[in-house]
């Protein structure tokens, strides 16, 4: 399935990606977090695939260890027992879907990027900047792709993973309670598994860079989403639905809902628009 076809682009053209270097970064050091080091790792085995990549023809639902949901620009493998929590924009369109697992939460995007590698480590500084602004705690680590940025916030321990592909970036925000995500954690090793089986849909469009590409809910999970929200609705007007709605999902807070409903880990402030802090921005 994962055999590779011809590309349009010059394989010069397409990035690496990165395995394991043994470094670390003190708390605090903002100028450990553009140490060269830190991206002089080598080729890792696996994903995240670009979907123009693969075979063609092949159904990109089925992946190497499970099934993958379909999200529109990503297709991200479900862990055995993760449940969903979708959180929606205030127009009503999703905005962000959440694995939320025993250990903690992953959601993984993807946006636009250049054709060359490097996004990442634009994004990475910047997030642990604004994180440092936040008075979270903060240092860089290495990890399979390269630089992970990770903090220690009142609410949750936080850890950003990117990889950077052909036209397109990838970032997996990894929140867990306090001492659940360091980099040898269950909630860490969980992600990094989920990443490596990822597969991303840039599409065509002209899109300007760190544009996130949009999410797509699948046709079953988007019925049952609006299902729950008409019979909130019909609840908060005093008056029940006049047709119970099949196993509807619950609403969660922030303008979330959860698809079966599931108890997440503690969570900082979702994001609600493209400015703010990175406490504020963790949603996308």
């Amino acid at each position: 399935m994962f055999g590779r076809r011809k590309k349009k682009e010059a394989e010069d053209d397409r990035p690496g990606f990165f395995e394991d270097a043994e470094t670390d970064a003190e708390a605090g050091d903002a100028d450990a977090d553009y140490e060269d080091d830190y991206d002089a790792v080598t080729e890792v085995d696996g994903g995240p695939y670009d979907a123009d990549d693969l075979e063609s023809g092949a159904d990109l639902t089925v992946g190497e260890v499970g099934t993958r949901l379909d999200l529109g620009s990503v297709l991200v493998p479900m862990p055995q027992g993760a449940q969903l929590q979708v959180e929606m924009a205030p127009d009503g369109s999703p905005q962000a879907v959440h694995l939320v697992t025993q250990h903690g939460r992953i959601t993984v995007a993807a946006y636009a990027a250049p054709k060359s590698p490097g996004q990442w480590r634009e994004v990475a500084g910047d997030l642990a900047e604004s994180l440092r602004n936040d008075n979270a705690t903060v240092s860089v680590e290495s990890g399979p792709w390269g630089r992970e940025v990770f903090a220690v916030t009142p609410n949750a321990d936080l850890r950003f993973i990117g990889v950077d592909g052909y036209r397109w970036m990838v970032r997996c925000v990894v929140a867990g309670p306090s001492g659940g995500n360091a980099a040898d954690s269950e909630l860490v090793a969980t992600a990094r598994a989920i990443l490596r089986d990822t597969v991303v849909k840039r599409g065509n469009e002209p899109n300007p860079v760190r544009t996130p590409l949009p999410v797509v809910l699948p046709e079953a999970l988007a019925q049952q989403l609006a299902a729950a929200h008409q019979q909130q609705l019909a609840q908060q007007q005093g008056a029940a639905p006049q047709q119970p709605a099949p196993q509807p999902a619950p609403a969660g807070p922030q303008g979330e809902q959860q698809a079966p409903p599931a108890e997440a880990p503690p969570q900082p402030q979702q994001r609600r628009g493209e400015s703010g802090s990175a406490m504020q921005q963790l949603g996308r």
